[in-house]
């Protein structure tokens, strides 16, 4: 039997904000009292296997998994497929697999019912705000990459671009709702910390880049770009994407929060219409690791073509797995195999500096840095990071 938790850890253990804290908008859905509690569960829950059951598995491999290997092989494991061989039989490592994935696929049962309950209303709103808006541009014409129709990207239901009726915003409704339970809070109130991580290094490291065109590859619902349209309000700002409902939800939400500057249009990145030499910066965050491998060299070489001379790119992804330890790198793979995200491997296998040499960049202009999650100064008491491993529950 596993020794009790300590009173005094379990004091110094902050829960998550509720999901009240959230911050609503126009075409926010509204929860009722057992949606809400089921996300505030969901929530402590999601916390709980991470700081709590989590760490169980590391002391699993070290005193179990991994000696039984050395003895059996007389080497330790070089690398994370065989760890994964031998842990996936570990009875307490799928303890806590098991959970983390039931914990993926209540989170998404309780926002799609929610958002369902509501659709029309949402759908409704949502016209209301981009009716006539010269702002908002989508393409029927546009045909759905298969690495994005082949499975249901982390177990979200048809994925981002799925329309269930006509002018449907639900797929996008549905993420904005339950993220803010997925990561605890760690994203802030708007769920834009990864958009504000690269506003923050751009104000440390490039105080004077005052970019005047903007381009967001990859934008969703446009969480990430509006922290650029804040920071440059004379900029003209671009977010991509080839999901209709994303881009709908998206240009309703920017416009009823303020921002009308952001141009939401839908393309498939592999196929960017624009002129060569048009933005000074292109950014994408958590992007790269939804495209499959051909894609994500097309959409390089596009990036590459449309920025200008002296123009910067900045991509927002978990750490690569090259050089990580192998246990490190088989824990972090997990999404990979359990959580329907099958380029997560190939992408963090990869090196990125190699890939943008290969589309045309020169390799001592590129470089890889850290760049942890932003969030509001008011809202970080409660949602703060710890410097631990957070195994991607935060943008950086």
């Amino acid at each position: 039997m596993a020794d009790p938790i300590h009173p005094t850890r379990v004091a110094s253990i902050k829960a998550p904000p509720p999901w009240t804290d959230v911050a609503r908008h126009g075409v926010f859905p509204e929860g009722k009292h057992d949606e809400i509690a089921r996300f505030n569960f969901l929530a402590s829950f999601n916390q709980h296997i991470a700081t709590s059951i989590f760490p169980g598995n590391r002391i699993a491999y070290e005193k179990r998994v991994k000696p039984d290997f050395v003895r059996r092989h007389n080497k330790e494991p070089e690398n994370r497929q065989e760890v994964r061989k031998v842990m996936s039989k570990d009875e307490y490592y799928q303890f806590w697999s098991s959970l983390r994935r039931s914990y993926m696929e209540m989170r998404q049962e309780n926002g799609r019912s929610m958002v369902l309950r509501q659709a029309d209303s949402l759908i409704e709103k949502a016209k209301q705000l981009n009716d006539g808006a010269a702002t908002l541009s989508l393409d029927p014409s546009v045909e759905m990459p298969r690495y994005l129709t082949a499975v249901d990207i982390h177990c979200m239901p048809g994925g981002y671009h799925t329309e269930i009726k006509p002018d449907d915003v639900s797929a996008a409704a549905n993420y904005d709702t339950g993220i803010f339970a997925t990561t605890g809070g760690l994203l802030g109130r708007r769920n834009d910390g990864g958009g504000r991580a690269i506003v923050a290094w751009l104000a440390e490291h490039a105080p004077d880049f005052r970019p005047r065109k903007i381009l967001d590859i990859g934008a969703g619902l446009g969480h990430n770009t509006l922290p650029h349209a804040q920071r440059s309000p004379d900029a003209e700002v671009w977010a991509v994407d080839a999901a209709a409902p994303m881009l709908r939800y998206g240009h309703a939400r920017a416009k009823s929060m303020g921002v009308d500057t952001v141009h939401f249009v839908q393309m498939d990145a592999e196929c960017l219409p624009f002129p060569d030499n048009e933005f000074d910066l292109v950014v994408t965050a958590q992007f790269w690791h939804e495209t499959s491998i051909k894609a994500l060299r097309t959409i390089m070489k596009r990036l590459h073509a449309v920025l200008k001379p002296g123009g910067l790119t900045l991509s927002l992804e978990q750490p690569p797995f090259i050089g990580m330890d192998p246990y490190d790198a088989f824990i972090r793979d997990w999404d990979s195999h359990n959580n329907n995200e099958p380029f997560w491997t190939t992408l963090h296998d990869m090196s990125m500096v190699d890939e943008m040499e290969r589309a045309g960049f020169a390799r001592a202009d590129i470089f890889e840095t850290r760049c942890p999650s932003v969030i509001e100064e008011d809202f970080a008491g409660e949602a703060k990071m710890d410097k631990g491993k957070d195994f991607g529950r935060g943008a950086g």
